[in-house]
C-alpha cells in the first residue's frame, strides 16, 4: 500500500479533512474540554503531510498520546530547525509532557534512529508513491544518534518554557504595570 493510500485511510480513521486539511483556511487543536480554531498558515499547509506521514509510520493516532510520541520524534530528528513548524512541535512536546511524558520520551528515543522527512530531498508526489516500508528505510539512519540525557533534559526544559511563556509574559506585564 502506498503512503498516499495509507494517508487517506489515516484521515478517515481520525476524522480529518481530505489531505489532512491542507486546503483549509483553519485547523482545530483539540483539548479535553475545548478546541482552538487556528489559522492554517501557508507554511503549515505545505508541510502538514510530512507530520501526517510520521503518524502513519509509527501507527500513532491524533489523540494527544499519539501527538506526544510524534512531537518527541520530530524534536529528535531536528524539525525544530524549520520555523515556524518547529515552534509548533516544541510547544506540542511541552504540552504533551504534562500528560504523556513516557510517549514523548519514547518518541524522542526512536527519533534518534531516524532522519527527518522534512530534511529529505524528495518531492511530495514521489513520497506519496512509496510504500510505508520504503519511507521507513529511506529515513532510518545507518548509525543512530546516541541518546544523551543532557540533550533530552534541555528539550524538556525548553519545550515547557515555550509552553508557559505566554503565561510568564502576562505575569511579568502584570507586575510591571
Amino acid at each position: 500500500m502506498t503512503v498516499s493510500q495509507k494517508l487517506d485511510s489515516f484521515y478517515i480513521e481520525n476524522n480529518l479533512a481530505e489531505h489532512g486539511g491542507e486546503n483549509e483556511n483553519f485547523f482545530y487543536l483539540h483539548f479535553k474540554l475545548f478546541s482552538l480554531k487556528l489559522p492554517n498558515s501557508e507554511f503549515r499547509k505545505k508541510v502538514v503531510y510530512i507530520h501526517d506521514i510520521q503518524h502513519v509510520l509509527f501507527d500513532c493516532d491524533t489523540t494527544w498520546k499519539g501527538e506526544a510520541y510524534i512531537a518527541g520524534w520530530e524534536i529528535a530528528t531536528g524539525i525544530w530547525k524549520h520555523l515556524p513548524i518547529g515552534i509548533m512541535s516544541i510547544w506540542a512536546m511541552g504540552f504533551s509532557l504534562l500528560f504523556y511524558p513516557k510517549e514523548v520520551i519514547d518518541g524522542y528515543k526512536k527519533g534518534l534512529h531516524y532522519n527527518g522527512l522534512i530534511d529529505q530531498e524528495i518531492d511530495k508526489s514521489s513520497i506519496m508513491n512509496l510504500t510505508v516500508d520504503e519511507v521507513n528505510a529511506l529515513l532510518l539512519k545507518k548509525t543512530p544518534t546516541a541518546f544523551n540525557r543532557l540533550k533530552l533534559t534541555f528539550w524538556i526544559i525548553f519545550s515547557v518554557g515555550i509552553l508557559i511563556s505566554p503565561l510568564l509574559l502576562m505575569v511579568i506585564l502584570w507586575f510591571l504595570f
